[in-house]
């Protein structure tokens, strides 16, 4: 009986063995290691394109180009004279030319001098202006070879005038006096070796006194287009 019994329950044993094999498959995966490898390196590639690289201080332009100290300039200024006070009225404004030399002694301060001399007319009246000055020329500032500057200083002038007394025109005596000047302006470096510019400068002499007629007195003012050569 016992081995009926056996024989009887053995199929179904199987069968349950053979479904459960059947219900229970293996489940292959893909391999992704290969490719979390790449997405790795072109996330990192990414990101490093993303973020911008600093550029080196030499690839930015420079706030200030230096100066050459030590440094001889020489040049022309071209502009109008306005002459004030008694010295309009013995002649009219007109265009002039001035002759300039500077030094550059620091990066902040030049030495300017100044070289002028022309003569203005009035109906029968003449007024000439001579002087030779000399200036300290201070930049405020230095930024892409443009400055701001003022200057001061003091000089020699010889004033001359020419006046209608009762229809007789008469010259003063030409003495050389002293005298200030002042003004200000702005530079431009081209290059190494020109610059332009504009310049203001007040000039005024001292009166220089007469001997049997008045006392002559007066100022003038330059405003000037520049030009100097450097060396």
């Amino acid at each position: 009986m016992a081995f009926v019994a056996m024989s009887f329950f053995s199929p179904s044993y199987s069968l349950a063995q053979a479904e459960k094999k059947a219900f229970t498959p293996k489940i292959k995966t893909p391999d992704t290691s290969k490719e979390l490898i790449n997405d790795k390196s072109v996330s990192a590639s990414t990101a490093e394109e993303e973020i911008p690289r600093e550029r080196p201080a030499s690839s930015y332009p420079a706030a200030s180009a230096p100066r050459r100290l030590q440094q001889h300039g020489l040049g022309l200024g071209l502009g109008q004279t306005f002459l004030l006070g008694k010295y309009a009225d013995y002649g009219d404004d007109k265009i002039t030319l001035d002759l300039l030399y500077s030094y550059a002694a620091s990066y902040s301060f030049d030495v300017l001098v100044n070289a002028h001399m022309s003569e203005h007319k009035h109906k029968n009246e003449r007024m000439k202006t001579t002087g030779l000055t000399g200036s300290i020329k201070g930049r405020f500032v230095e930024y892409d070879n443009f400055s701001p500057f003022f200057l001061g200083g003091l000089g020699f002038y010889a004033p001359k005038a020419r006046r209608d007394d009762q229809g007789n025109g008469r010259w003063t005596e030409q003495k050389v006096t002293f005298g200030l000047n002042f003004g200000g302006g702005v530079d431009l470096r081209l290059n190494d070796n020109y610059v332009v510019g504009v310049m203001g400068q007040m000039h005024c002499p001292f009166k220089v006194q007469q001997e049997d007629q008045s006392d002559l007195r007066g100022y003038y003012f330059k405003l000037l287009i520049t030009g100097m050569y450097l060396f």
